[in-house]
């Protein structure tokens, strides 16, 4: 990574306003700030308060952006697609069945690589209809070319927006923030907000690259791409991704060196490192997670947990290294993949593990995880919104403990709080 210079930050204590806010209302805010050259959107439950609000902001005369009120969201991401492909800096937000309605046009965003952000507020898909958090909407999405950045609470939903911005920008691909439906939208917690000007140094001017608008250089953008190129132009896709990684990275470096805020990374570790037994969640579940490990720590008995915030790109490498010395891993998953093999999270990490292994073995590397590698659990919970409590996940630690020290399972994959 590139080693961003230790300055003293910009922005100082005085300067940053402590606001009441919910999830929804810290990223309207975000969007206020960031002036984004054109939004277009479509209301839908629990997103409805984000574009709500900047429609107000526009009405007020905030904001010199263009909104379009669009008829679903599907002309929604296209007139973002648009818009970005002409050279503006356009963002938009949506949920569930919004999101699945957008299907086609996620491929498009990502492939003709426009640094479109979106305000994702995670809702079970339906049917049955439901209008409550899970998983299954964003991880159905999770493979459409997407950087996919999830957060716990409305300040990293507040802090995550504005670092997006140049993510994105950068690495000429469209990233999603995602937070909790309900759980982290509609719920009031203490944000820090940062000045407008402040914001809008950070961001800087967008200058893109290509523009269809430019005709002293016109360019062709997703043309028709037959056998001869395309395979190549989806190769240089997973190379942006690969990018991505590091760009994110850098990011939350010169962001908390702007700001005086902690450092974003891919992931956030808690008591990690002497931890026998470990827990990897996403959003919102995290700080239950942790909660459960200060209580359990409190008490001598030696567990961890691992905040995923970056999902795509995924940090394979990264998190084979965190989980080297832990013998037995639980993962919370709030979406099923009904592959009848576990959760998207679960497939993902043990994945990740039997890939490393292999290339230990088939290369006489000494393998610094311990061979045949640590065993994998997968917990399926909170499906439509169903809560999950802290001494639940106490409950999962003491079980994976009890694998470590050699109980049987039958079942490496179950679902939790479900009624038998």
């Amino acid at each position: 990574m590139v080693e961003v210079e230790k300055l003293p930050p910009k922005v100082n204590e005085e300067q940053k306003r402590l606001v009441a806010l919910s999830g929804n209302e810290a990223q309207a805010e975000a969007m206020r700030q960031i002036n984004p050259d054109v939004v277009a959107a479509y209301p839908i439950t629990p997103q409805t308060e984000i574009v709500m609000q900047f429609a107000q902001f526009v009405a007020d005369g905030k904001v010199d952006t263009e909104y379009v009120p669009v008829e679903s969201e599907h002309s929604a991401m296209s007139a973002c697609i648009g818009a970005a492909a002409a050279g503006a800096r356009a963002m938009t937000a949506t949920s569930a069945q919004g999101l699945a309605l957008m299907w086609e046009l996620l491929y498009i965003a990502s492939g003709m690589r426009l640094p479109i952000v979106m305000a994702v507020v995670a809702r079970a898909l339906s049917a049955n209809l439901n209008i409550h958090c899970d998983h299954s909407d964003v991880m159905g999405a999770r493979d459409s070319g997407w950087i996919q950045i999830f957060a716990e609470d409305p300040q990293e939903a507040y802090d995550s927006l504005i670092q997006a911005v140049v993510i994105a920008e950068r690495a000429r691909l469209p990233v999603m923030v995602i937070t909790d439906g309900f759980i982290i939208s509609h719920a009031v917690h203490p944000v820090t907000v940062y000045p407008d000007e402040a914001v809008r140094e950070f961001i800087g001017e967008y200058k893109p690259e290509f523009s269809l608008l430019n005709v002293q250089h016109p360019i062709t953008m997703g043309p028709v791409d037959l056998p001869d190129y395309y395979m190549e132009h989806k190769r240089q896709q997973t190379e942006a991704m690969k990018r991505a990684k590091e760009i994110i990275l850098q990011v939350g470096e010169e962001f908390a060196n702007f700001f005086g805020t902690k450092v974003y990374r891919l992931m956030e570790l808690e008591s990690m490192e002497d931890a026998e037994v470990a827990l990897v969640s996403l959003g919102s579940s995290c700080g239950t997670v942790r909660e459960a490990v200060r209580a359990l720590r409190s008490q001598g008995i030696k567990v961890g947990a691992i905040k995923l915030r970056v999902f795509r790109p995924f940090p394979r490498d990264e998190i084979v290294k965190v989980l080297a010395g832990v013998k037995v891993i639980g993962v919370l998953d709030r979406a099923d993949s009904f592959s009848t093999m576990g959760g998207p999270m679960f497939t993902e990490i043990k994945a990740a593990l039997y890939d490393i292994l292999v290339t230990q073995k088939q290369t006489a590397v000494t393998s610094f995880i311990p061979l045949g590698g640590p065993k994998v659990v997968n917990y399926i919970y909170g499906l439509g919104g169903r809560d999950l409590r802290i001494e639940q996940v106490e409950v999962l630690f003491h079980e994976l403990l009890e694998i470590a020290a050699g109980k049987q399972v039958e079942q490496i994959w179950r679902y939790i709080g479900v009624r038998e």
